[in-house]
């Protein structure tokens, strides 16, 4: 076995063991002896992107070449696998070795999902409908077996197509995701199905951005890999005096993004240079390890920088320091190097 495949499924397992939450099998004691304390040591799985300047991926990259801190005490990097957006399957591994390993099988390609919230304000209704016509863009540039979802937001959340390789179909839902009101139900297509789990009923009475967002990432959450959402909105949040309040349902979309491997890329459309609500979408992109671009005077370069990002990623596996379990802070960079990390702030395990 080459060692390519040989880290993709030590990766797998990594992965397998991260998502169950098992601790290592404790070794048996010799006769006569008393074990006093185990030492578990902790595998971290992190999808991290690494890009240039110009927003252009930075490949080549071996496990050497990263530094992770975890609470502020270094993390050995075990592996640092990288995943083309070209690769036959999102994880580099295909079903048989994952079935190898105990993991799921990653879909063929990239799951993309693109999040409309619309609003018919002048500030926001120009550049809602120039991003539009560069989401058909990107779409169109995307690989065969990629599939791609499409939600919106306005009063509530909608599911306005499933994932799907049918470019007709996406960009037939990304002209229906700018309209308000509600559309026709979606039909749950083949695996992977984001309609298989979503919950309609949630997204009916979803009454914020951040509500939507839990919905689409509990949905999410059961499809195996990595996963891209590209939020085309206005804002996030709720102006209250001179500060920006989240609020208690955006903390849980975070963690159940986190938990779905969901990296978001926030695309501002206001037409002003700023204001109040972009603070909110600059966070979600930061919590999620994916960025927040505007697009009032360069929207070519917000798509650029998304194309870069999906063009591939980085799995890392951590071995992090001891101690317990819970919410942990992470920061992971390349020293040396004039490259940008993205990958989320913190982990739970």
């Amino acid at each position: 076995m080459s060692p390519t495949i040989a880290g993709r499924l030590a990766i797998a397992a990594a992965l397998a063991a991260a998502a169950a939450g098992a601790a290592p099998p404790p070794t048996p004691a010799a006769p006569g002896l008393t074990v006093r304390e185990q030492v578990e040591v902790g595998r971290v799985v992190v999808d991290v992107r690494v890009v240039d300047a110009r927003g252009e991926p930075a490949t080549g990259l071996a496990a050497a070449d990263f530094r992770a801190l975890v609470d502020g005490r270094p993390a050995t990097v075990e592996s640092a696998e990288w995943v083309a957006g070209t690769a036959p399957y999102g994880e580099g591994l295909t079903p048989e070795q994952a079935a190898a390993t105990g993991g799921e099988a990653a879909p063929p390609g990239r799951l993309v999902v693109l999040f409309f919230q619309s609003d018919f304000s002048a500030v926001r209704l120009s550049g809602l409908m120039q991003m539009k016509f560069r989401a058909i863009d990107l779409v169109a540039k995307l690989q065969p077996a990629d599939r791609v979802a499409v939600a919106s937001f306005d009063s509530h959340l909608e599911l306005r197509q499933d994932f799907t390789g049918d470019r007709a179909r996406i960009d037939a839902a990304i002209h229906r995701a700018i309209l308000a009101g509600g559309g026709s139900a979606v039909t749950e297509g083949p695996p992977p199905s984001l309609a298989a789990s979503f919950d309609v009923a949630a997204a009916r009475s979803a009454a914020t951005p951040a509500a939507g967002l839990l919905v689409l990432a509990r949905a999410l959450e059961p499809l195996p890999g990595a996963k891209s959402l590209v939020f085309f909105g206005w804002g996030l949040g709720t102006k209250a005096g001179p500060r920006v309040w989240l609020g208690a349902s955006y903390a849980r979309a975070r963690y159940a993004l986190m938990k779905a491997r969901v990296a978001v890329y926030a695309i501002d459309v206001t037409d002003a240079d700023g204001h109040d609500l972009q603070v909110g979408l600059q966070r979600l992109a930061a919590d999620t390890g994916g960025f927040y671009a505007k697009t009032d005077l360069f929207p070519g370069q917000a798509i650029t920088r998304v194309e870069g990002a999906l063009a591939g990623h980085y799995v890392l596996v951590l071995v992090r320091p001891q101690g317990p379990r819970g919410l942990h802070a992470l920061a992971v960079e390349v020293p040396g190097r004039a490259l940008t990390v993205l990958a989320k702030p913190t982990f739970q395990d």
